[in-house]
């Protein structure tokens, strides 16, 4: 398999998770015979420090160009005074747009040891596998018209779908149902908005289509309690872009932090990879960003770009070996949790290194038998 990787850094501790991520992929690679390529270009801040743009031509090209695209994190404080189109954040939208990328996959799993490091009762959150399913090119994010005009002190922006969007959204997140479980929860406000009764009547439509996956719709501020109360109950959360937003970092409660979110966008040009977490420029340099969003997004790529299911599986199983022997980066730490060894980021990046070269030693001395 060959397979060539734009990897696109960004700010923040985006180049210290980013690291291992692609650590892990070069691993992969060497130990299965696979040639993996990889172009770092610059986005967002180091990209406007450097080049002038959150993200340069030569950047979006690179993207284009490639199978897949990696990125870390994008955004700084330094840049908040900017207009809201010449900010980082701006180069990130401009890339999922040019990539064309529709659907947006986050998964949210609680991995066994982590149940005590939810704020969440662990047998509350014990088990819970949860896809996130969001639309990514419309809603109020990019739907037309927009505006702030400061000297009247008003602001515009406009939630839009036609159906045909819908559609091709739902039909991702049954297609991943079905695989899994066999149940969507579609979210929506079609009690007040138009766009969202629209929503709901067209994934009713394509649900007939899935005969033999469940449709449940529940309204967005339900949904926001029922994960928390019980996350178990949901499979795949189908949501347009601003709710999927919202509800999918609330998830991160459920796996402990957020930094164990990874992420993919798919149906476009090229698929766009990355952790949910943001920058974190406050802790940029100090070893304590946690890599297992990077590392686990690095297997969405194996899974969505490569068709790579065993390989990905096996960079899963990797960190549930980690955590199970009770290793944790800064943002897992609990107070009063026994039994924990704090590490950094390096660490944490160097464990599921070696755990991976010993999953995939053993599975390759059976295949050899």
């Amino acid at each position: 398999m060959e397979l060539k990787i734009t990897v696109v850094a960004g700010d923040g501790i985006g180049p210290e998770v980013t690291r291992e991520a692609v650590e892990i992929l070069s691993t992969v690679a060497h130990l299965n015979g696979h040639k993996f390529t990889f172009v770092e270009e610059r986005i967002g801040g180091v990209a406007i420090r450097q080049d002038g743009s959150p993200l340069p031509a030569r950047t979006l090209a690179a993207a284009l160009d490639s199978d897949a695209v990696l990125l870390g994190a994008v955004g700084g404080n330094e840049f908040n005074a900017l207009p809201p189109d010449k900010r980082p954040e701006a180069g990130l939208l401009q890339l999922r747009q040019a990539l064309g990328g529709y659907a947006n996959l986050r998964p949210a799993v609680a991995y066994e040891p982590l149940s005590h490091n939810s704020p969440l009762r662990p047998e509350v959150t014990r088990g819970a596998d949860i896809l996130f399913v969001r639309e990514l090119l419309g809603g109020l994010y990019f739907s037309q018209p927009r505006a702030w005009d400061r000297d009247a002190g008003m602001a515009l922006n406009t939630m839009r779908y036609t159906r045909a969007e819908v559609v091709r959204v739902a039909r991702v997140a049954f297609d991943l149902a079905s695989k899994r479980r066999g149940k969507v929860t579609s979210v929506d406000k079609a009690n007040v908005l138009e766009v969202s009764q629209l929503w709901r009547a067209t994934v009713t439509e394509v649900a007939a289509e899935y005969p033999g996956v469940t449709i449940d719709h529940q309204y967005v501020d339900a949904c926001a309690m029922h994960l928390m109360n019980t996350p178990r109950n949901f499979d795949v959360v189908l949501t347009e872009n601003l709710f999927g937003d919202i509800l999918s970092d609330e998830a991160a409660v459920i796996t402990g932090s957020l930094g164990m979110l990874p992420s993919a966008t798919i149906g476009g040009k090229v698929n766009l990879y990355e952790p949910v977490h943001g920058s974190a420029p406050d802790i940029a340099g100090t070893g304590k960003a946690n890599p297992l969003g990077a590392i686990l997004t690095a297997a969405m790529i194996l899974r969505h770009s490569a068709g790579l299911e065993q390989d990905a599986r096996a960079i899963e199983d990797a960190v549930a070996n980690v955590l199970q022997r009770g290793y944790r980066t800064a943002d897992l730490v609990r107070a009063g949790t026994h039994g924990e060894q704090p590490v950094t980021t390096r660490e944490m990046g160097r464990l599921v290194y070696e755990a991976l070269n010993e999953i995939i030693d053993r599975a390759q001395a059976l295949h050899a038998v």
